[in-house]
C-alpha cells in the first residue's frame, strides 16, 4: 500500500473542518486523478499526501507507515519518496534547467559525472534536449512544467504528486503532460493528479478521487472522449 487515509480531519486554526472523514487508498502503480472544483480543498488534501501539514485526526499511512507514529527522524526518508510538482512550478529563477533537476540530486550528495548524465538524459526524455543552460524566465510554461516534473522524479520517487499540472497550459501541451505523466506510471510510479479540468478527465481514462464539501468518493473510470 502506497497511500491509506483512515477518516482523516484537517482545520486551519480554530476555523471549521476543510476536510471531514476523508478515507481512501492507493495500490502500488496505480494512477488516478483528484478532482473537484477550484477551492474544493484538493491542495490542502495533497499537502497531506506528502506530509507538508499533518492533519487534524484521523490516520495516514504511507508506505505502510504511520505517520503520527513515526518518529519525525523517519520522515524526510519518506518524503524522499514522494515526488512534487507544484502549481506555480517553483523552480529557481537563478539556475539552469539542468540545475534546477539536479538540485535533489546534488543535496543527496551524488556524484557530479553521475548527476549531469542522469539530467541530461532525463531532460531529453521531456523533450528539453536543447535547453538545458536554459534559465526559467526564457522558459515556456509547458517548458517549466517538464522541467518541474523532471525534477520531481529524478530521485525516481515511488509516488509522484502533481497539483493542477496543466492549470497554465493549452489544450495540447496539457495532452503533452499527461502522456508523460502515464509513462512515468507505466515504469511503476504511482501517480496522482489534481485537477479540475473535466475534459482533461474525460480524455484520459484513470479513475478519480473526487472531492466535494469536504468529503471524498471514488469514481469510475470515464470513457474517454476521443483518442489520443
Amino acid at each position: 500500500m502506497v497511500v491509506e487515509f483512515q477518516n482523516v480531519g484537517l482545520r486551519y486554526g480554530v476555523g471549521p473542518e476543510i476536510l471531514h472523514d476523508i478515507s481512501f487508498r492507493l495500490e502500488p502503480g496505480s494512477f488516478h486523478f483528484l478532482t473537484g472544483a477550484s477551492g474544493a480543498g484538493k491542495s490542502s488534501l495533497l499537502r497531506l499526501v506528502y506530509l507538508g501539514i499533518r492533519p487534524t485526526r484521523g490516520l495516514i499511512h504511507l508506505f505502510g507507515k504511520d505517520t503520527a507514529r513515526a518518529p519525525r527522524r523517519d520522515l524526510p526518508a519518506l518524503r524522499r519518496r514522494i515526488g512534487v510538482v507544484f502549481q506555480d512550478f517553483r523552480l529557481l529563477e537563478h539556475l539552469t534547467a539542468l540545475d534546477n533537476v539536479a538540485l535533489p540530486l546534488r543535496v543527496a550528495g551524488a556524484k557530479e559525472g553521475d548527476v549531469r548524465a542522469h539530467v541530461e538524459e532525463l531532460l531529453s526524455w521531456v523533450g528539453l534536449a536543447d535547453r538545458l543552460g536554459a534559465r526559467p524566465a526564457t522558459l515556456s510554461g509547458g517548458e517549466k512544467q517538464r522541467v518541474a516534473i523532471a525534477r520531481a522524479v529524478i530521485s525516481r520517487p515511488e509516488l509522484l504528486i502533481a497539483d493542477e499540472p496543466t492549470g497554465n497550459l493549452d489544450d495540447r501541451s496539457g495532452a503533452r503532460l499527461m502522456r508523460l505523466l502515464e509513462e512515468l506510471n507505466r515504469i511503476g510510479t504511482t501517480v496522482v493528479v489534481a485537477t479540475h479540468n473535466e475534459s482533461l478527465v474525460a480524455r484520459f481514462p484513470h479513475p478519480q478521487l473526487h472531492l466535494e464539501r469536504g468529503e471524498i468518493a471514488a469514481r469510475a473510470i470515464a470513457r474517454p472522449a476521443a483518442a489520443k
